[in-house]
């Protein structure tokens, strides 16, 4: 083979066509570094007649790859699940292809790395800076790079703790096999329900085809247990397995439960990782070492040598859906996976998406329902407040009877939950004066004020400022108020409330790594927290036999917004940080604060009626031609000049393809309109499923010249509408 098409790691190009220099070899799938212009960059050799068989290039005009990478290569169906999910989602391939191989991929495994970490020495000379991050690198190691990160200072104080002796170097092995993990090691007591469950997710596996298996189990029914004796009939056969997480502070407690199962942990693939872990993890999987694979979304686009089960878990979660770069959903690109590969999918879940039901329904899927919890434990009891009638004291958030209900779970020795999704002490501060609301310099949002940090942030671009003491519009002096709840401010009621409470705030803010997670859910575990405060990080997974009440705080806030999923994301949210009560022996008790009981979703709640809301919200969806019965798709103009946005939005409105079945709303400003410091505008498309919305759109999207200075977003089923 003397030439190869290779699609690089770049959004901007296609495929480009190289020599292979003489003596070597580059056959399909084969990790490369090419030449482009003058640097250097990796891609991976593909077909020629993929992505729209542009013509070959003439022999002579060809420059030499630069190496072949010793690594083994990419598959033909991970090169299928590339090309499908550029397709489908309108991104560009070599972005996708970014997912397949990080940096990790690229660098030598067999080389050690050098790590520091602390020494307990302290220097001569401690500065401010030297104090803080000797603090918070604590007892971690890592690069240079990536401890000035995590302690937020530069690397040249990390080096000048070196030089001072208070850090020391330590080698640290890339190439380390991981430890094999044993079926048989911990096999659980499965009630008759869930054998009956496992058998069928095992036969799966045996069967080794494609099928996707919705596995529906109410909140405490042992949906891990049940998914992982598939992942034991996996690794019987040789083959990997991948467990998908929605959040990553759950890796580490879920590493524990395989551990428990399996004698030795999974491998863990995630963005916390050190580089270091991440060279380790992708070699393994990539030479099919790594047997168990437990990760976050990204973890669905490795390389795996010889992978026989996909596992979604929690698999309604939306955070499975990526808001950024290319816009997949993992939940559904893992089932093009299983097909590409001809592998079992199991999609987890006790609040599943409709999209998910409506598969079920069409009998695409499989259902298998776990109806019960698991060791005789109960559901626990809902009932709604009406803050109408039964409103908090003034200044207060909390409303009397769940008041008495944390005072008698104290009493008791019984722990609490209060669920609010919402970060921070609170989501507004204004001028009592001149009712200046203070506003994110780079996005149409309200900058949240975080009181823990004595810092004002904004959740969009992560912009933070201390709070002004002055109002900045008419300088009045003390005159600035922070309006409504978070989580923090809840705390502080908590704290004046019961002083002797030991509570714990849980956010992404504090619940920032898988160890913090870790190290939570051991104090809770140990009876170390009286009362948890937190948001929508404590819905999913934890399982505290000792938590006996959930009070919602405020069960109305995700109605807000008119998006389209808000009483199923209510719903969800509720039913599964509910699901965290009683799940012991204990009986538990959840209390959900609202203005509108007589809301359907809230009904539905209190009634434990799940079938009835589901019809419910189906029927209304297909009657206004909604997903999963409808398809949508948003496109985002975005420049930091408005003009410029603006005037390619009006171009592209003037041009809409005009089809039966199709609309098109906008151009208008999207309703976040400027964002990281760029003005938005969006039209929103919709049609009925059986509609080309991708053809329509690559073509529409070709007949505009775009400026420079623009850039265009492609959103195929949309979970975000700002």
């Amino acid at each position: 083979m003397t030439r190869a098409r290779v699609l690089l790691l770049t959004a901007a190009l296609g495929p480009l066509d190289y020599r292979v220099p003489q003596g070597s070899d580059a056959p399909l799938g084969s990790v490369v570094v090419a030449p482009l212009g003058p640097r250097r960059m990796g891609g991976v050799v593909w077909e020629d007649e993929s992505f729209g068989a542009p013509e070959p290039v003439g022999d002579n005009r060809l420059r030499n790859l630069y190496e072949i990478v010793p690594v083994p290569p990419v598959p033909a169906p991970l090169r299928r699940l590339v090309e499908w999910t550029s397709d489908y989602y309108l991104a560009p391939p070599g972005a996708v292809l970014r997912m397949v191989l990080p940096g990790a991929a690229f660098a030598d495994a067999r080389r050690p790395i050098v790590e520091y970490r602390a020494t307990g020495e302290l220097p001569a000379r401690m500065t401010p800076q030297r104090i803080v991050a000797l603090e918070k690198i604590g007892a971690r190691q890592g690069l240079v790079r990536e401890l000035a990160a995590l302690a937020d200072v530069s690397e040249a104080v990390i080096r000048g703790l070196v030089q001072a002796g208070a850090l020391e170097a330590v080698s640290v092995s890339a190439d380390a096999p991981y430890p094999e993990p044993d079926p048989d090691f911990g096999p659980p007591d499965l009630s008759a329900e869930q054998a009956a469950a496992a058998s069928q997710l095992r036969d799966a596996v045996t069967a080794a085809i494609f099928e996707t298996l919705l596995l529906d189990g109410v909140t405490g029914s042992g949906k891990t247990e049940v998914y992982m004796e598939a992942i034991a009939a996996a690794v019987e056969a040789g083959k990997q397995a991948l467990v998908l997480l929605p959040e990553i502070a759950l890796t580490e407690p879920m590493l524990t439960r395989f551990a428990a199962r399996f004698g030795c942990e999974p491998v863990a693939w995630h963005s916390g990782l050190r580089s270091t872990e991440r060279r380790r993890a992708w070699h393994a999987i990539a030479r099919g070492e790594a047997k168990i694979v437990v990760g976050a979304r990204s973890a669905l686009f490795l390389p795996y040598a010889d992978l026989g089960l996909i596992v979604v878990d929690e698999a309604h979660e939306t955070s499975f859906k990526q808001e950024d770069g290319v816009h997949y959903h993992a939940r559904d690109v893992a089932v093009m996976r299983g097909h590409f590969e001809a592998l079992p999918v199991i999609l987890a879940s006790a609040t599943p998406a409709l999209e998910s039901l409506a598969q079920v329904e069409a009998g695409r899927y499989r259902h298998i329902i776990l109806p019960a919890r698991y060791g005789g434990a109960m559901l626990p009891d809902l009932a709604a407040i009406d803050m109408r009638q039964d409103p908090p004291d003034r200044g207060r958030w909390l409303a009397p009877p769940l008041v008495d209900a944390l005072a008698d779970r104290l009493h008791k020795g019984e722990q609490s939950l209060l669920f609010l999704n919402r970060r921070g002490f609170a989501p507004l501060t204004l001028c009592r004066t001149c009712g200046h609301r203070i506003q994110c310099p780079n996005c149409t949002a309200w900058m949240v004020e975080h009181r823990l940090v004595h810092r004002l942030a904004c959740h969009h671009c992560g912009h933070v400022m201390p709070p002004p003491r002055l109002c900045p519009e008419c300088e009045d002096e003390d005159s600035l108020v922070a309006c409504g709840p978070g989580v923090e401010r809840v705390a502080d009621e908590v704290t004046l409330r019961f002083p002797e409470a030991r509570t714990a705030i849980v956010t992404s803010d504090t619940l920032w790594s898988p160890a913090k997670a870790a190290e939570f859910v051991a104090n809770v575990e140990g009876g170390l927290i009286d009362i948890i405060i937190g948001t929508q990080l404590v819905t999913k997974g934890y399982h505290f036999p000792n938590l006996t009440l959930v009070g919602v705080v405020d069960a109305d806030l995700g109605l807000d917004g008119g998006d389209l999923r808000a009483s199923e994301r209510t719903f969800q949210q509720i039913a599964q940080v509910a699901g965290r009560a009683g799940r012991g022996v204990k009986p538990g008790e959840v209390l959900i604060q609202t203005r509108v009981p007589d809301a359907p979703v809230m009904a539905a709640l209190v009634a434990n009626d799940r079938e009835g809301f589901y019809a419910a919200e189906a029927a209304s969806r297909r009657q206004a031609g909604a997903p999963p019965y409808g398809r949508f798709a948003a496109l985002v103009i975005s420049s930091e000049d408005i003009d410029v946005a603006r005037g390619v939005a009006q171009r592209l409105g003037q041009k809409a393809p005009v089809a039966d079945g199709l609309a098109i709303y906008g151009p208008a400003p999207a309703p976040l309109a400027m964002l990281r410091g760029r003005h938005r505008f969006r039209l929103l498309l919709h049609a009925p499923r059986s509609f080309d919305l991708q053809g329509t759109i690559r073509d529409w999207v070709a007949r505009i010249d775009w400026p420079a200075k623009a850039r265009l977003a492609i959103d195929v089923d949309p979970y975000s509408f700002v």
